[in-house]
């Protein structure tokens, strides 16, 4: 496992569907499958979203970004690296657990450009 980048990151983001998230909200946390197959949940940085989206969401236009406020969380967050393909050193927030509807401060649609890609976000 891998420390935390060098700057800290107060707002984490998840990308999931509408309807993942309608469900979430049901139930009171979001447990995508990866928290059964890899053990945690795939975050982001909100400058590094693109990344993970281009990869395996290019062109759907479904998405909902969740934005995490990371005090909230009560399972670890572990930094970890991403696929060989990322940049250099680059390294993924991965949560060890559920995430918590009540760790989430906002939701917003996510969409991609004309071409289908999507781009990174201002913080």
């Amino acid at each position: 496992m891998t420390s935390e980048p060098d700057s800290v990151v107060d707002v984490l983001v998840h990308l999931c569907t509408a309807k993942e998230w309608d469900a979430a909200r049901r139930c009171g946390a979001l447990r995508p499958d990866s928290l059964d197959g890899a053990g945690f949940v795939h975050l982001s940085s909100p400058q590094q979203v693109h990344l993970p989206a281009n990869r395996l969401y290019a062109g759907r236009t479904d998405l909902v970004l969740l934005r995490i406020d990371a005090a909230r969380l009560s399972s670890p967050v572990c930094w970890e690296p991403g696929v060989p393909t990322d940049p250099d050193g680059m390294v993924f927030p991965h949560l060890y657990g559920p995430l918590p509807v009540t760790a989430v401060i906002s939701v917003t649609r996510y969409l991609p450009d004309g071409a289908g890609r999507f781009a990174a976000l201002d913080g």
